[in-house]
């Protein structure tokens, strides 16, 4: 693997956090984009590992940003993707919410709110169809996938029995 240039890779985080709309999970595809379909620093599958092994960690959803600078360049890459991520947005945060806690029922606020959910679902779509084309190669993944993307929607089970389930799949060689 070539040198990583850091300053690239912060500048672009840098730039992430304008789209950041609904959390960490929703500049997914573009991280992706930029790691594994442009730079080619990482395989899909192990930008799905290094997702994975974030989500099941305690701790914040933006936890793989960082588990993905430290996977390119030890403590400089996790500064690198994660500094630029965090500082803007909490300060953004803080701002909003001051703002927020000042003039709740500022009609700028309601039509903000309302803009942004549409663009924050579609993102989170996003994130999931391109997690899933990672992990999945063939109609058994893509079944297991849209049963439990069913049970979770229908029913009030926890999603880890389903992750169970898929692990045991996954051991018995069905997927």
């Amino acid at each position: 693997m070539d040198r990583i240039d850091l300053s690239a890779l912060f500048l672009h985080f840098l730039a992430l956090w304008f789209v950041a709309v609904g959390g960490p999970s929703t500049i997914l595809p573009d991280i992706h984009r930029y790691v594994v379909e442009v730079h080619h620093l990482l395989t899909s599958a192990q930008f799905a590992e290094i997702y994975t092994l974030a989500q099941v960690a305690p701790g914040p959803n933006v936890m793989y940003v960082t588990l993905i600078g430290w996977h390119l360049a030890g403590w400089k890459g996790a500064a690198a993707t994660t500094i630029p991520l965090l500082v803007p947005a909490s300060t953004l945060t803080l701002l909003v919410g001051h703002f927020n806690e000042r003039h709740p029922n500022a009609p700028i606020g309601r039509a903000i709110r309302r803009g942004l959910t549409p663009i924050t679902i579609g993102l989170m779509l996003a994130s999931a169809t391109i997690l899933m084309r990672a992990v999945n190669h063939d109609w058994s993944g893509y079944l297991i996938t849209l049963i439990t993307v069913a049970v979770v929607l229908r029913t009030s089970w926890n999603p880890l029995w389903l992750l169970a389930a898929g692990a045991l799949a996954g051991m018995l060689g069905l997927v």
